[in-house]
């Protein structure tokens, strides 16, 4: 018998592992992770966005069984990312190809499944997601973006995002190597990242302090913003701009000049 480990979506809610015959006469609710590779620091392996996509996905499952019909679609691991483009293993498709890809992508999955939800791990990629998602709704097709954004988190490979790589794989975790970086609020940084990118700001590529990062908060971190996503897949109210529920705080969307 196959064992996964908590929070992982076992067989039956993995798209990947199912036969077309399984979805006849089902018309699911689809979670598609999206991340990016992406540098994260000397410390965190470049498919960071994507584990914590994924992760949240797969801990929502549990919480939806018995009330929604959920299955988790393989992750999309390749976002927009020119700002990081700057530190080798960065790989971007940018800001139309993304945009591209998720309307392809939300027509094709909803010829059969009922509703879409991306569920996004790369703040890089909210501009192109919003403008995808908000045109595929004027469709009127069922979809909507979900940002993993732990309330108070750094910007990027800092505390949070250590701490729940640290849960989630901790021999990728390259502790010896982490620094510090900037740590003032992302939007403070904003006019230094579009003109100089995350290597003109942060020679380390960190934005935050990874010190004190604890497997043990980035456990409750992923379990708050699963709890969250439950939540809001429950009551299923979309915005104006395609984000699924209410934002705890607001995710900042760089602009479209940011990245590629």
């Amino acid at each position: 018998m196959t064992k996964t480990t908590p929070g992982t979506p076992g067989p039956a809610t993995r798209l990947g592992d199912l036969a077309w015959p399984d979805l006849d006469d089902r018309r699911p609710l689809v979670l598609l992770p999206l991340g990016s590779c992406e540098q994260h620091g000397p410390h965190l392996p470049l498919d960071t966005d994507t584990a914590v996509a994924s992760a949240v996905a797969g801990r929502v499952v549990g919480r939806l069984r018995g009330e929604v019909d959920v299955l988790v679609a393989p992750a999309q691991s390749y976002g927009a990312s020119g700002e990081h483009e700057g530190f080798p293993g960065t790989v971007s498709v940018g800001h139309d190809a993304l945009r591209l890809l998720v309307t392809e992508i939300g027509r094709s999955v909803l010829r059969w499944a009922g509703r879409l939800l991306v569920v996004n791990g790369h703040g890089g990629n909210l501009v192109s997601l919003a403008d995808a998602v908000t045109g595929l709704r004027g469709e009127s097709r069922d979809v909507a973006w979900w940002p993993c954004l732990p309330p108070g988190s750094d910007a990027h490979a800092g505390r949070t995002e250590t701490s729940m790589m640290l849960r989630l794989r901790r021999s990728a975790v390259r502790g010896e190597r982490a620094v510090a970086g900037p740590t003032d609020p992302v939007h403070l940084l904003m006019d230094r990242l579009v003109a100089e990118s995350v290597r003109g700001v942060s020679p380390s590529g960190v934005l935050g302090d990874p010190a004190g990062a604890r497997a043990s908060e980035g456990e409750r971190l992923l379990d708050r913003m699963a709890d969250r996503l439950a939540a809001d897949i429950r009551a299923w109210r979309v915005s104006g701009r395609g984000r699924l529920g209410q934002p705890e705080r607001q995710p900042v969307i760089a602009p479209a000049g940011a990245a590629r």
